[in-house]
């Protein structure tokens, strides 16, 4: 078949076996793509398209979230000031000797500065916090994990389709060159007097609308690279275009069919089972909310009375305290033992969206695995065609040039061969995009942290 090679080479590639070199790279990619590489379009998506970096954002969230829950193990220090003015003090009666007298208790005003550290050395919910921290770390890398996963596989997809659109329009053009062709030779035929008026008005016919095709699918190609740049976070007035490099890229269309999907290659899964980890700890948390609370205080005041307010601060009464708390909460209303068993419930349902998961992932593997050999099958048979539309066109025209066969069965080769041709470059998109389904299916689809 006559179709352009290296693009064709290009397409029976997936990235997947050669673009790690891309992921994990923090470096931000603000120069122009061009003649762009699928690993480099890979590459620039990772660094710059807002899902991924909303991720990376989250990440850095989950680190502040860590540290502020921990930070309650540190002691903690306040400060606090007050005044006070006396508007009635206390008056009380003192008798000695038969003889009652009024004392007035206290100062007309009073102030303090209070310096105080608190130290917690017994905590339930500082414990659940120390132990789930790795638990959650977690839980945002594997987000950020999945995000990049996702973002490898619409990226390839999108940018097998817009070469699979080139080779489209270069088809079309090889079309309507045979079709001008034809309209000369008919027209030169007409001219002459060997074929009527019908075999000139069916080549522009045929001229005709191959041209609106092509111009279809060239205003199609401009949204295919619109959509490819928004899926990266390219900016939409800076240079961009492809290339590929057809090095080490033979023979790697086919893949083992006889692979069997692996729950824990899955991040979905390996997801739900950090959850699980994170509840876990939140049910041990709620039998630590019946241990005491222990802490500790020392502080240092600075006091300050005098009946005059301009002489208020003139001399300082100092103290200082240091102690222990125990808070031990006997009866809550049972509150604490139903958050017990609520907690103990959603433990049983996380292990309900485990055994869930799976049906989806062997389910979802089954369906890739099948779309990808019936789209196998389905190349093989359209490369096949190509061959063969292409020596039916070529003898018809043959035939047709000899006046043996009418200009509608050279019209009808013609059709069959465009059709036989974009057939297989559909199939060929097909098969690209099914295996991508198969890998991520798989769990095969890892990108670097």
């Amino acid at each position: 078949m006559k179709l352009h090679k290296p693009i064709l080479t290009f397409l029976l590639i997936l990235p997947v076996t050669w673009c790690s070199v891309a992921f994990g790279q923090t470096e931000q990619h603000t120069k122009e793509l061009r003649n762009a590489t699928l690993p480099e379009i890979i590459a620039y998506a990772l660094v710059n398209k807002p899902g991924v970096k909303q991720s990376l954002i989250d990440e850095e969230i989950g680190e502040r979230d860590i540290k502020s829950a921990l930070s309650g193990w540190f002691p903690q220090i306040t400060g606090s000031a007050n005044y006070n003015n006396n508007l009635k003090q206390q008056v009380q009666q003192l008798t000695m000797n038969g003889e009652t007298s009024l004392l007035t208790f206290g100062s007309k005003n009073t102030s303090a500065f209070t310096l105080q550290a608190d130290q917690k050395f017994l905590d339930a919910g500082l414990i659940q916090a120390s132990k789930a921290s790795k638990y959650y770390r977690q839980q945002y890398l594997q987000n950020t994990e999945n995000t990049k996963i996702n973002t490898v596989v619409s990226v390839s997809k999108a940018y097998f389709d817009v070469l699979s659109s080139i080779e489209q329009i270069k088809i079309i053009n090889e079309n309507n060159a045979r079709l001008e062709k034809q309209l000369k030779d008919s027209k030169a035929q007409y001219d002459f007097g060997l074929v009527d008026k019908t075999d000139y008005q069916r080549a522009q016919i045929s001229l005709s609308n191959s041209r609106a095709d092509k111009k279809r699918a060239e205003e199609l190609i401009k949204y295919k690279y619109a959509y490819l740049k928004e899926l990266i976070g390219y900016q939409g007035d800076k240079e961009f275009s492809l290339n590929f490099d057809a090095v080490k890229m033979e023979n790697q269309i086919l893949i083992d069919t006889n692979q069997r999907e692996t729950y824990e290659n899955r991040v979905e899964y390996r997801l739900l089972q950090t959850q699980k980890q994170l509840q876990h700890l939140n049910t041990s948390y709620n039998k630590w909310s019946f241990l005491p609370n222990i802490s500790g205080f020392i502080n240092y005041n600075w006091n300050y009375l005098n009946n005059n307010f301009g002489n208020l601060y003139d001399k300082n009464y100092p103290s200082s305290l240091f102690g222990l708390k125990l808070n031990l909460p006997i009866f809550q209303g049972t509150k604490r033992i139903q958050e017990l068993r609520k907690s103990q419930l959603q433990e049983q349902r996380i292990d309900l969206d485990l055994v869930n998961t799976k049906n989806q992932i062997k389910t979802q593997y089954e369906q890739a695995m099948a779309t990808y050999k019936a789209n196998l099958n389905d190349w093989k048979t359209a490369g096949a065609n190509v061959e063969i539309s292409r020596q039916v066109y070529q003898t018809i025209k043959l035939q047709y040039d000899e006046g043996i066969k009418a200009y509608l069965d050279l019209m009808t080769s013609e059709t069959d061969l465009r059709t036989a041709q974009l057939n297989y470059l559909n199939s060929l998109y097909s098969l690209l995009s099914s295996r991508l389904d198969v890998e991520q299916a798989l769990g095969t689809i890892t990108v670097n942290q």
